[in-house]
């Protein structure tokens, strides 16, 4: 995919107040990364009390994977989780905007020697994350020592999709944007030896997923890292990061590659997959994405899990 480039029309009176928002949050994020933690929390408060359909979608996920929690610990658990997502909106502008210097010294990576080797060995590598709330800084630091390619899916407004590529392919000097449908493009980037961020936490559906347990509760998982692991010749080295407290930036772990992956079947590299996907939440549940109907997808004849407003 081509490098985002500025065109005309973006000046065009419709994009205005989104020109000028960019521009406020331009000026907002100056400020010092301790005031931002502050104001991200503030935001997180707002959309706590604002957004009640994405609360209680929140609410219902911390029930179903954490049931021996208290209904107290389950509220505590989940403002904080707002609390991490209103952070990550100015993390989100960090990572587009702030010098690379100052972005970097945010940076603790661990294991990035495994991607070194596979790119020595020509190796293709499918970095398994995770969707937290700091996936987009994470990725921008991550970004900065190692290209990444990556999933992508083109906005739906022109300048923001341009101001968010261009964001995010700064720290990639040479990466690519592959189009999340383009599975030829995925493969090819995997045989010639490249590294690319993919995620397999999300309800995509029934169509190309099995179902298999996710926090003992039977969920509709991806078979497409196995697929893509076999057909691509790739490595799949997990990969973490973690927003450390009280300001002392963010923890990214590249974990070793999964021995003897892909399996026997479909159904066991997807329960290999999700018992890492738990393991990684639980060393951070309040920084995770609980906002997504991760449940939604269930095995004919079960009742759904969530209302119809959540």
């Amino acid at each position: 995919m081509d490098r985002p480039q500025f065109r005309r029309q973006f000046l065009h009176p419709r994009y205005w107040a989104l020109w000028l928002g960019l521009a406020l949050l331009w000026l907002l994020v100056q400020l010092p990364y301790s005031v931002l933690l502050g104001l991200g929390r503030g935001l997180g408060w707002l959309m706590y009390i604002g957004a009640r359909s994405r609360r209680e979608i929140a609410a219902r996920n911390l029930e179903l994977c954490f049931p021996q929690m208290s209904s107290a610990e389950r509220k505590k658990l989940l403002k904080e989780n707002f609390a991490s997502t209103g952070i990550a909106f100015f993390e989100m502008a960090m990572s587009w905007w702030w010098p690379t210097k100052r972005l970097a010294r945010l940076a603790h990576i661990e294991g990035l020697e495994y991607l070194q080797e596979a790119q020595l060995q020509g190796q293709g590598v499918i970095l398994m994350a995770v969707h937290f709330t700091t996936l987009e800084i994470g990725a921008a630091l991550l970004g900065q020592r190692h290209t990444i390619d990556g999933m992508y899916r083109e906005h739906k407004n022109a300048v923001f999709d341009f101001v968010q590529r261009r964001g995010r392919e700064r720290h990639n000097h040479d990466a690519q944007a592959i189009e999340r449908e383009d599975v030829r493009a995925m493969l090819k980037v995997l045989r010639a030896g490249r590294a690319i961020w993919y995620a397999p936490d999300q309800d995509y559906g029934a169509k190309q997923s099995v179902f298999v347990p996710l926090f003992g509760i039977t969920a509709a998982t991806v078979t497409a890292t196995s697929k893509f692991a076999r057909l691509g010749r790739a490595q799949v080295m997990p990969f973490t990061q973690k927003r450390l407290p009280n300001g002392g930036g963010y923890k990214l772990v590249i974990h070793p590659p999964l021995r003897n992956f892909p399996g026997d079947t479909e159904e066991e590299d997807c329960l290999r997959v999700n018992q890492w996907v738990e393991r990684a939440i639980l060393g951070c549940p309040e920084q995770y994405l609980w906002a997504h109907r991760r449940f939604k997808t269930r095995p004919p004849g079960e009742a759904k899990l969530y209302s119809k407003r959540g």
